[in-house]
């Protein structure tokens, strides 16, 4: 995904970040599809504010691209794997946090994934797992959007603190909602997924570069080599 923050305006508000409001710790919100099952402890928590207007602004895109109005997402049927092109996770918070058009489509609301992962391995929830996210055309109804900072798929696949976090993140994640190893796909597999849906002419072939299928095959390998689900 293209969202790259300059490294001296990440410096220049990260001072800032923890006195935003509505970034910071927070619990996953009462009735949605995650509440049941606690989060780990080895994920870390920093929510970006997602209030009733991004809310309804969700809504109103689910609306428009998928024929129902709705901000819930209730049952995830897909994990899609991104590249942030961006290198640390203060240059991704702050690409999501604001509120504003998205500069490719223009739409609101702002595009976010529900976590990230870091060079070093550290695992940051950016969303409840209860709110759909602006990560992938055609497939936010159904899917759950991991960030890995880097700038390309290389970058990811070569870093063994980071792909084992994230192989950890995304097989605990299809294990709570029984997702197979083969819905877990890359961002540039978008427009081949069984569940992609996208109502808006101009946008029913869109997709991105980041994680293609050479690389998703050996993402997929490491993730069925971490072995099954715990019955």
């Amino acid at each position: 995904m293209r969202r790259l923050v300059t490294a001296a305006v990440a410096a220049a508000l990260a001072v800032g970040l923890a006195a935003q409001p509505g970034v910071g710790t927070a619990s996953e919100p009462a009735g949605s599809a995650a509440s049941p099952q606690k989060i780990p402890s080895w994920i870390h928590q920093r929510f970006i504010p997602f209030g009733a207007k991004r809310k309804h602004q969700m809504a109103s895109y689910s609306l428009r691209h998928y024929g129902v109005r709705a901000w819930r997402l209730k049952h995830p049927r897909q994990i899609v794997e991104h590249v942030a092109v961006a290198s640390t996770v203060a240059q991704v918070i702050h690409s999501f946090a604001p509120d504003r058009p998205d500069p490719e489509f223009h739409e609101l609301p702002n595009t976010c994934s529900h976590f990230v992962v870091s060079g070093q391995g550290r695992v940051v929830q950016l969303v409840p797992l209860g709110i759909r996210c602006r990560h992938t055309v055609g497939l936010n109804h159904v899917a759950i959007g991991i960030e890995h900072t880097g700038y390309r798929d290389g970058d990811v696949l070569g870093n063994h603190h980071q792909m084992r976090a994230s192989v950890r993140l995304t097989k605990w994640l299809r294990c709570r909602y029984g997702i197979a190893i083969g819905d877990v796909i890359g961002h540039n597999e978008s427009l081949s997924s069984r569940f992609h849906r996208e109502l808006v002419p101009s946008m029913k072939n869109q997709t991105h570069g980041d994680f293609r299928h050479a690389s998703m095959r050996r993402y997929r390998k490491a993730l069925h080599d971490a072995g099954r689900c715990p019955r």
